[in-house]
């Protein structure tokens, strides 16, 4: 039955550019509802893991799935993967021209072809859900980046996602600006969103985190509960990383 089935399983995944392999066999399944941190060093395939989960990089070979539907068969619609993905970058990529509320809309309205005033009345409500009532005729430029980021993962939202991925969402922030951020994943954690979150915010991890993977050199190294990873290790690369970043 679909609902017995992980929300997001990874088989064998192997990623390479050139020379260089960014996944080397990494295998990951993801329970509907879960929370899950993604750490480890720079260059050790967490962001290519996450790219590829919604097929913005092909893997080189291994599979994918949401659900029932294969992400990485060419026959599979991605487009419709995509509706089912929502992903947030680093960067805010928000359209400079459009509103906050325009932003949200644009997606659900061109490609779902919900009608202008059911997309509005939809942005409207997201908006209020990141606590960006008053915001909603601003252009991204009157927007700090903290509140940028947030009218991005509204309109990540706004297409009625099934996992949000999150890569490094906190990483361009001023470090004031990022606990209101936070604060909106927690919101979306608490409300049994499916996350895969890539970010070494050890405070989030250990506030929603259900579980926490280490990768390195494009492996998954070690996976824990947030006690029992941060607290009892077991790997010694997993220790000798947590002491360069706690």
């Amino acid at each position: 039955m679909a609902d017995q089935l992980p929300r997001v399983r990874i088989a064998d995944a192997h990623k390479s550019f050139g020379s260089v392999q960014a996944l080397r066999g990494v295998n990951l399944e993801i329970q509907a509802g879960e929370v899950v941190l993604v750490i480890g060093p720079s260059g050790s395939g967490k962001s290519t893991m996450l790219r590829a989960v919604n097929r913005l990089e092909a893997l080189t070979s291994g599979d994918i799935w949401i659900d029932e539907d294969h992400v990485t068969s060419s026959a599979t619609d991605i487009r419709k993967i995509r509706e089912e993905v929502g992903m947030v970058f680093q960067s805010f990529n928000l359209f400079p021209h459009l509103t906050a509320r325009r932003n949200i809309m644009l997606a659900p309205a061109l490609v779902k072809g919900i009608p202008k005033d059911e997309a509005e009345r939809q942005a409207t409500a997201l908006l209020e859900r990141v606590g960006l009532s008053d915001k909603a005729e601003s252009h991204p430029g009157q927007l700090s980046g903290g509140q940028q980021q947030r009218v991005a993962i509204a309109r990540a939202l706004a297409m009625g996602p099934k996992v949000m991925l999150f890569d490094e969402p906190t990483s361009a922030l001023d470090p004031e600006m990022i606990k209101e951020v936070l604060d909106v994943m927690l919101d979306l954690a608490r409300d049994g969103m499916t996350m895969v979150v890539v970010s070494h915010e050890m405070g989030f991890a250990k506030a929603a985190a259900d579980r926490v993977v280490f990768m390195d050199e494009g492996e998954i190294v070690e996976i824990g509960s947030p006690a029992q990873f941060f607290d009892s290790p077991v790997q010694d690369r997993t220790k000798r990383f947590l002491e360069h970043i706690l």
